[in-house]
């Protein structure tokens, strides 16, 4: 069958531009393939990064049509399918998947990273960002050095997910919160992170905890957009791991050590209450901290004001139907992650 792909290609801090190339495939050809005999028979000038061709290194990383994959592990039977199931789910998107048509596929670089040549990016704020997580155990087993730290199996299960990260760069290109804070360390440095707080062989996990609940430069950074889940090759679900590092770090807390720590309490507390959220002590909770910040509720005036001009303020508050219920399944999800620790 024949294929069109459209890539794009660019210098360093030159304007991008899409060069389409035909070229005749086999529905299980990788796309990695593809562009190996774009390179190979069409234009030797394209650049991109590869190494193991079996979604074991991780260096092949890049955008296809408009998500981040390994080029090694898409093939065009599924890239082609998917088009078509969009295309059949959206009756304005353009995709040329049609029986009569050529299929065509949108390669480009991975985002949050400037560009080098075509797909290939810088990835220094990418390893810059896992090192300043110290994605390394500091154990005291150094100082037992006549025998090897053992593992229970159970305690070596909790790595498993984790370790299973290759360093793609999948998340970190697809990452919102990444493209708006440029201190957000991303969620494959917080991926790792976890690795070491579930570590049974570090000791520093009290002091690792500090450091990721730090403003938005660690957890509190997450918009919880869940694209990085939706887009590692590896199941590694770095949406997930942010996740058990904030709760790690709620269950050290209390409401008044930080805005984002008491959002998240507050909130649950106050569902808990009434099943639902009471906006309006959620702001002077959160933000005004219960009237103990000034500031803070001083810069709720202007919202309440615009709000309540427009209708949307709620005077009164009712609890929802089954209140108790949604109180009792907290308690029980909360019990529950207690006796599974």
């Amino acid at each position: 069958m024949k294929v069109n792909f459209n890539i794009v290609r660019q210098n360093q801090n030159t304007a991008p531009k899409v060069q389409t190339y035909s070229i005749e495939v086999e529905p299980g050809n990788t796309i990695l393939e593809c562009l190996n005999r774009i390179k190979w028979e069409q234009d030797g000038s394209l650049a991109f990064r590869k190494n193991c061709r079996n979604t074991i290194c991780g260096s092949c990383g890049m955008r296809i049509n408009g998500r981040s994959a390994l080029a090694c592990k898409e093939n065009i039977r599924n890239e082609v399918a998917r088009l078509q199931q969009i295309a059949n789910n959206n009756n304005n998107y353009s995709a040329n998947t049609t029986s009569e048509s050529i299929p065509e596929i949108n390669i480009s670089p991975m985002g949050n990273m400037p560009v080098i040549k075509d797909l290939v990016v810088n990835m220094s704020s990418f390893w810059q960002n896992l090192e300043a997580v110290e994605p390394y155990v500091s154990t005291k087993a150094r100082q037992i050095p006549e025998r090897e730290f053992l593992q229970t199996p159970t305690e070596r299960n909790k790595l498993n997910q984790t370790g299973n990260c290759i360093l793609c760069g999948a998340c970190y290109s697809e990452c919102n919160a990444r493209e708006v804070n440029p201190d957000f360390v991303g969620p494959h440095a917080l991926a790792k992170a976890y690795r070491m707080v579930a570590d049974s062989r570090d000791h520093q996990t009290e002091k690792r905890l500090e450091e990721y609940n730090r403003d938005t430069f660690g957890v509190w950074g997450c918009t919880r957009c869940y694209y990085c889940n939706s887009v590692c090759p590896m199941e590694v679900a770095p949406m997930n791991q942010i996740g058990k590092i904030k709760q790690e770090i709620l269950d050290r807390k209390d409401k008044q050590a930080s805005r984002s720590i008491r959002h998240r309490k507050v909130l649950i507390d106050l569902v808990k209450d009434g099943g639902w959220i009471d906006e309006r002590k959620f702001g002077l909770q959160v933000v005004a901290n219960y009237f103990q910040d000034i500031q803070g509720l001083f810069s709720l005036g202007p919202l309440g004001l615009r709000m309540l001009a427009r209708g949307k303020f709620p005077l009164t508050f009712e609890a929802s139907e089954g209140a108790e219920t949604v109180r009792s399944l907290i308690e029980s999800v909360k019990n529950f992650d207690i006796r599974s620790l």
